[in-house]
């Protein structure tokens, strides 16, 4: 072989290396390491020696287990995740459950003005999260509500949506408002994907819209609903910006109301990063865990489906 075809074999052997190459420098400068560099700090502290004052009196030391047992043991952590379990069983079940019913009414041509529709109903997912919790906040603050205002007129009380048990309801209201458009896209996504041979088959047999939903669409996009319910998931787990963006407006949102606010008001206001470093590796194994938990559990029953 001549050195020239030696040249042309190395580089097309070497060409996919460097096309993965960019993408491998971004996982390892803004993923790998950081999360590397996050567990080293979860196992440090600082020990302060005398009065903490002048060189070398504050000194960064191995900690071994001693922050996540700290961390552990935060009943402040604790009630946030009890917060945000509440807040959960809200804003999947609910956000899935509308996203699939706009999904089928749109597969079946309900609605009308398809392309209009998605649309509407996807926008919302483009709002930032600020930006949502900005304005559902001024619409739910009674003195400058409409819909407070809309209330008085009628001689019907004004309710306060932020204060109190309604609370949990108005975070959620959020949530749902902004995510279920892109749930709906993705199960609406697997609904054109079935073959129109199957609903063919179906209306010869007599089977009613209803039936072919129950029966037919929704068994088939179940993938896609692990998926969606995949994602609720870790984002519950990660609220952060409503709650925190809402907070000026109420007194019933602590600066610990949800787990990552917590890690931000040790890692930012109380000085405490390896505290915070703690508890968000601890956040992030539960909701690894959860997560691939219920994946493994949906597949076990779907290989148990199919083997039937």
């Amino acid at each position: 072989m001549t050195r020239a075809r030696r040249r042309g074999a190395y580089g097309v052997e070497s060409a996919p290396y460097a096309f993965l190459a960019p993408a491998t420098v971004l996982f390892l400068l803004f993923f790998a390491l950081p999360i590397g560099y996050a567990l080293y700090l979860s196992f440090r502290r600082t020990e302060v020696k005398g009065l903490g004052l002048g060189k070398g009196a504050r000194e960064e030391i191995w900690a071994g287990f001693a922050n996540y047992a700290s961390a552990l043991s935060d009943s402040e952590l604790l009630h946030g995740a009890l917060r945000i379990l509440g807040y959960g069983m809200i804003v999947v079940p609910v956000m899935l459950g509308l996203a699939l019913l706009f999904a089928l009414l749109l597969d079946t041509d309900r609605l009308g003005l398809q392309a209009f529709s998605r649309l509407a109903i996807f926008l919302p997912y483009a709002i930032p999260g600020v930006v949502a919790a900005l304005m559902w906040g001024f619409l739910y603050l009674p003195d400058v509500s409409p819909f407070s205002y809309l209330l008085d007129m009628a001689g019907l009380p004004q309710p306060d949506l932020l204060d109190g048990g309604p609370l949990y309801l108005a975070l959620a209201n959020i949530a749902v408002w902004g995510g279920t458009g892109f749930n709906m896209i993705v199960i609406y996504t697997s609904l054109r994907a079935i073959p129109a041979e199957v609903f063919e088959a179906a209306r010869l047999d007599g089977c009613s819209q209803l039936q072919v939903a129950l029966r037919i669409k929704i068994p088939m996009v179940a993938p896609s609903l692990v998926l969606t319910f995949f994602f609720s998931i870790i984002a519950t787990l990660q609220v952060f910006s409503e709650p925190t963006t809402l907070k000026p407006l109420t007194n019933s949102l602590s600066t610990t109301w949800s787990p990552l606010m917590k890690v931000y008001q040790d890692a930012f206001v109380n000085n405490d990063i390896y505290a915070a470093a703690a508890q968000a590796v601890i956040i992030a194994v539960a909701t690894l865990a959860l997560s691939f938990g219920f994946l493994r559990a949906a597949n076990s029953r779907t290989r148990q489906g199919d083997s039937r």
